[in-house]
C-alpha cells in the first residue's frame, strides 16, 4: 500500500502539471467500486493544485469543490501525453494537452468528489499529517498515551492519530527508536516515547528523497516508475538487521500485519 512518502512523490509530480483543465471524464465499467459521488461536475472544470493529507490527495478545483483520492493497496495516477492504455485504468482525465489516469489493479481505492465543508469534514477524520508543523512532539506523546494498552506499532498504524503511517513506515519507526514493535504503549519510557518521534523523521525523510518505496508489483509514480526507498529500511522485508548488521531479522504477525524486528537492537 502507498504510505506517505508514495502519495508525496504522486503529489509533487501531479502539482507539476497544474492548473489541469478538464475536457472528458471517462471512467471504466468497473469503476463505481472506486467512484463514490457523480463524477459528471468535474468536466468544463480546472483542477488547481494538489494538497495532502496523511495518504489522501486533495485535488482542489476552481470552483471550490475537492477530487479527494485514496490510493487503497495498489492505486495510483499516470501523467501522459497520449490517451493512457494501461490496464486498470479506471477513471481518465483528458485535458488540453494531456492525460491524467488513475490506475489501481486491486480496485481498493477511493474517490470522493465533495463541496468544502463535506470534504473539510472527511479530511477530519484523519490525525495531523506526519509531515505538518502541528504533528509535535506533545502532540504524538498524547497521541500515543491515549491507547496505553494497544501495541506501540498497532497504535503507529492509526489513521486518526497518525496521517501518513503505514506497515513499512511503523515497522521502521520502531527499529530505528530500538523499541519492539510488540511493546505495549504504557511500557514506554519518556526517553523511548522521544525516538519514537524523532524517528518519524528519520523513516520519512529518508525515504521521500528516494521517490517512495516499490515491492514488487506495486508502487509506481505517476511517471510509471518505481522509488528507490527500499534502500532506506532497516528491518522491513530484510534478511538481515541494516542497523548492527549480523542479526537476522525476526517475522511474526501483529495486528493481522507481517512485522518485522531486530532482536539484538530492539527491546
Amino acid at each position: 500500500m502507498p504510505e506517505l512518502p508514495e502519495v508525496k512523490t504522486i503529489q509533487d509530480q501531479l502539482n507539476a502539471i497544474m492548473p489541469f483543465r478538464i475536457k472528458r471524464c471517462s471512467l471504466s465499467r468497473v469503476a463505481d467500486s472506486i467512484v463514490h459521488t457523480p463524477m459528471d461536475h468535474l468536466v468544463g472544470r480546472s483542477l488547481l493544485r494538489v494538497e495532502r493529507k496523511g495518504k489522501l490527495l486533495d485535488f482542489i478545483l476552481d470552483d471550490g469543490h475537492h477530487l479527494l483520492s485514496h490510493l487503497g493497496m495498489s492505486g495510483g495516477w499516470l501523467i501522459a501525453s497520449e490517451w493512457i492504455t494501461t490496464k486498470h485504468t479506471h477513471v481518465q482525465f483528458t485535458g488540453d494537452s494531456g492525460y491524467l489516469g488513475y490506475v489501481d489493479p486491486r480496485r481498493f481505492g477511493h474517490m470522493y468528489l465533495y463541496d468544502e465543508p463535506r470534504a473539510a469534514a472527511k479530511l477530519a477524520e484523519l490525525g495531523h499529517d506526519l509531515l505538518a508543523p502541528e504533528f509535535t512532539a506533545p502532540y504524538f506523546k498524547a497521541c500515543l498515551l491515549r491507547y496505553p494498552l494497544r501495541a506501540v506499532k498497532v497504535s503507529l498504524l492509526d489513521q486518526s492519530l497518525f496521517a501518513g503511517t503505514g506497515n513499512y513506515i511503523a515497522n521502521e519507526i520502531c527499529a530505528h527508536a530500538r523499541v519492539l514493535p510488540h511493546r505495549l504503549v504504557q511500557s514506554l519510557s519518556t526517553r523511548e516515547i522521544n525516538k519514537l518521534y524523532r524517528a518519524v523523521s528519520t523513516v520519512i525523510n529518508g525515504t521521500i528523497t528516494r521517490g517512495g518505496v516499490a515491492f514488487g508489483g506495486g508502487y509506481r509514480d505517476t511517471k510509471g516508475d518505481k522509488g528507490t526507498g527500499v534502500q532506506n529500511l532497516v528491518v522491513f522485508y530484510q534478511q538481515e538487521c541494516q542497523l548492527c548488521k549480523k542479526t537476522p531479522v525476526v517475522k511474526t504477525v501483529l495486528g493481522q500485519r507481517g512485522t518485522y524486528h531486530c532482536p539484538r537492537c530492539q527491546k
